[in-house]
């Protein structure tokens, strides 16, 4: 266990209500940037997008699945990869569960991703996940919304000059321009490709809404703006060790039919 300092009941319970101020503001800040979100103006779809699902062709409206809200997560998943990306799998590990509170208030959430929809459905059965998962591989959905490089360049610096708004989406940062992290290389061999087509693929979040025949895009986040979705971070930032990555950012992810069953993992090591 980490050094830490010590005290009494007393101590701590000055302390934590101290921190509970914080809190509450916290939440209060939340609420009303979730207003603000919801006050976004919606832009209408024009364009006819198709994909394929494990239940055929179907069109954006279809995924709505009778619904009048439609959440979906990009998941990097590219035509080139091998398996889907380790912190996209992660993230996605808590999705099944949530789908039947989200559709009791008239949401639907679906995963997209430019692979071919027969490497979705296995990689899906491997992880033990039932949710709905559609290919965009013919489509330029992706590449619309800001999560795929429109032409896959041979290095990382292509990317960013090729196609910036989207690099900035998917890298998130302009530090990483000279420094690109070490789970990028990580995720990108556990992924089976390389730095360049790894970065072709970017996670993130946009969400529509139907009305009668219409489709409108209400919102769109990106990199660490869909870490709501990631809620192993949020119990671990609760913690006393907290996220205890000791080094660089999520190295210490992986799938969760990799971990070592028989020890406790210790990230700091």
């Amino acid at each position: 266990m980490i050094k830490h300092m010590t005290g009494t009941r007393e101590e701590w319970l000055a302390a934590r209500l101290e921190l509970l101020k914080a809190e509450k503001e916290l939440t209060r800040r939340s609420d009303e940037l979730a207003q603000r979100r919801q006050e976004l103006p919606w832009v209408l779809i024009a364009k006819d997008y198709r994909f394929e699902t494990d239940g055929g062709t179907a069109s954006l409206a279809d995924l709505f699945r009778g619904r009048s809200q439609l959440v979906v997560y990009h998941f990097m998943f590219g035509p080139g990869y091998t398996a889907g990306c380790p912190a996209c799998s992660a993230t996605a590990d808590s999705f099944n569960g949530v789908l039947p509170h989200l559709e009791a208030r008239d949401v639907t959430m679906i995963c997209i991703s430019r692979a071919p929809l027969e490497k979705l459905l296995a990689y899906r059965r491997r992880m033990g996940w039932s949710f709905n998962w559609a290919s965009s591989y013919e489509s330029d959905f992706n590449f619309d919304f800001g999560v795929s490089a429109a032409e896959p360049p041979h290095d990382v610096a292509s990317l960013l000059k090729s196609n910036e708004v989207a690099a900035l989406r998917l890298l998130g940062d302009q530090r990483f321009r000279d420094n690109l992290p070490p789970i990028a290389a990580q995720n990108a061999s556990a992924s089976g490709t390389d730095l360049a087509g790894y970065f072709s693929e970017g996670h993130g979040v946009n969400v529509f809404a139907r009305e009668a025949d219409n489709v409108y895009h209400c919102y769109s986040s990106y990199t660490r703006g869909t870490e709501f979705l990631m809620g192993y971070y949020a119990i671990l930032d609760r913690t006393p060790k907290g996220r205890d990555e000791g080094g660089p950012m999520g190295t210490w992810l992986r799938r969760h039919d990799e971990y070592d069953k028989g020890a406790s993992k210790d990230c700091c090591s």
